[in-house]
């Protein structure tokens, strides 16, 4: 038998693309021998200080600190399980109800993850930022600070992670097609000198 490995993913929960992949990572989780970890990153913290972002999107962010510190805040109350089942509940709310970022949504997903709704004050509290920038740090730093969420590290060849960002899907693929992507991913992860595959985005997320 195929021994298991571990993937573990950076996610903010306001991302939409992020929330896409962490569905195809949970797919292919059933079908591959792969445990997927959840992690957060901010989108925040990434573009903390960039005057130069258009201002739609800084209104975007200033509601992007909320859900980041409420997953930070859970994680260190009660470990790391908790985020698997805390971002599904945010993400959710977020990208399939299309409810508004605030504490009535956080309490909500709180008790859905068998949490308590206290925790949601830690939206509008610095304390745990600084473990929250650490989190972040950890994601980012061995794929480069030029990329945002989602961040995955993969096993390579030799058993030590590989980073990298994306991928960037839509809408997340299902059963073997979901499995095939993940082949595709670890063949190129594991391609010395291999940074990037890209090309223009022509639709928005599709959440099916």
């Amino acid at each position: 038998m195929t021994e298991r490995v571990t993937a573990d993913m950076w996610f903010d929960p306001a991302c939409p693309w992020a929330w896409i992949t962490s569905r195809w990572l949970l797919e292919v989780e059933q079908i591959r021998d792969v445990d997927i970890r959840f992690h957060v990153m901010s989108l925040a913290v990434l573009n903390d200080g960039r005057d130069e972002l258009p201002d739609e999107y800084k209104e975007f962010l200033k509601t992007a600190w909320g859900p980041v510190r409420v997953c930070i805040a859970a994680e260190q109350r009660h470990g790391n399980d908790v985020l698997r089942p805390l971002y599904t509940a945010l993400g959710t709310r977020i990208h399939l109800q299309k409810q508004e970022r605030n504490r009535e949504l956080y309490v909500a997903a709180l008790t859905d993850a068998g949490l308590e709704p206290a925790l949601a004050d830690a939206a509008d509290s610095t304390d745990y930022d600084e473990a929250l920038r650490a989190s972040h740090e950890a994601g980012m730093r061995p794929v480069g600070q030029d990329v945002g969420t989602p961040v995955v590290h993969a096993p390579g060849p030799d058993g030590a992670p590989v980073a990298f960002f994306g991928p960037v899907i839509t809408p997340a693929p299902k059963g073997e097609a979901a499995g095939r992507l993940w082949d595709g991913v670890l063949l190129v992860a594991g391609t010395p000198g291999f940074y990037e595959l890209k090309r223009t985005r022509e639709q928005g997320p599709i959440f099916d």
